[in-house]
């Protein structure tokens, strides 16, 4: 028997997008068939208590950054007006929820906490992302391609600042590089247009506000 797709309905997708929230920020979000890249890693010398807590730190804030992306993609797909626009940001969602899982178990490892500022970060970002979906979606695939840009600046910042010693933090932030600089090759070759240079501003002030205070709080 044939069975025709359901038709989500406005209420079905903000339903869906609050348990996406919830998920994030106070559970276990859904992570893709993709193992943590560090789970093999043998090699790790013991850390200084300086050297633990600067990881910890900028594993925080790696892991405030995919709270971010959370939203953001979560509101992009929630306005988008094209459907294959809507699935690629929904996956695009999926594999950062990888990132998260692999952030926050690193943080556990490392003895430490994630950013209590999550939930502002979540929301902020949702907001962006929805409002980016409304004005059009090649605006929107422009706002992935930028994220995405920036974020590659940081988790690069980051891999210069790690101690060396810490190897798994290493290979978590250098695999996600690898998925941000496939994330935003996608939204390019799905149309993203350039945005201006006061919005590429804005986005950059922004963030940086993010990760200060997301290194200590």
């Amino acid at each position: 028997m044939n069975m025709s797709r359901r038709n989500y309905t406005p209420i079905d997708h903000l339903v869906m997008n609050a348990d996406h929230a919830i998920r994030t920020l106070f559970g276990k979000p859904d992570i893709t068939e993709r193992p943590n890249p560090a789970k093999d890693c043998t090699n790790e010398t013991d850390l200084t208590e300086k050297e633990r807590k600067l990881s910890a730190a900028l594993m925080r804030i790696n892991h405030a950054g995919e709270v971010s992306a959370q939203g953001l993609y979560r509101g992009q797909a929630l306005t988008a007006k094209l459907p294959e626009v809507r699935s690629k940001m929904e996956r695009a969602a999926q594999e950062e929820n990888d990132h998260l899982d692999w952030c926050e178990k690193r943080l556990v490892e490392l003895d430490s906490y994630t950013s209590r500022l999550n939930p502002v970060w979540y929301f902020g970002s949702l907001a962006m992302g929805a409002t980016a979906g409304w004005i059009g979606d090649k605006w929107s695939l422009g706002f992935v391609v930028e994220t995405e840009y920036q974020v590659i600046r940081h988790l690069d910042e980051h891999l210069g600042k790690l101690p060396k010693a810490d190897q798994k933090s290493h290979i978590i932030l250098q695999q996600m590089k690898e998925d941000e600089a496939h994330h935003a090759t996608i939204a390019l070759h799905a149309g993203a247009a350039p945005l201006p240079w006061p919005v590429k501003k804005m986005m950059s002030v922004t963030s940086k506000i993010m990760t200060r205070s997301a290194y200590w709080l």
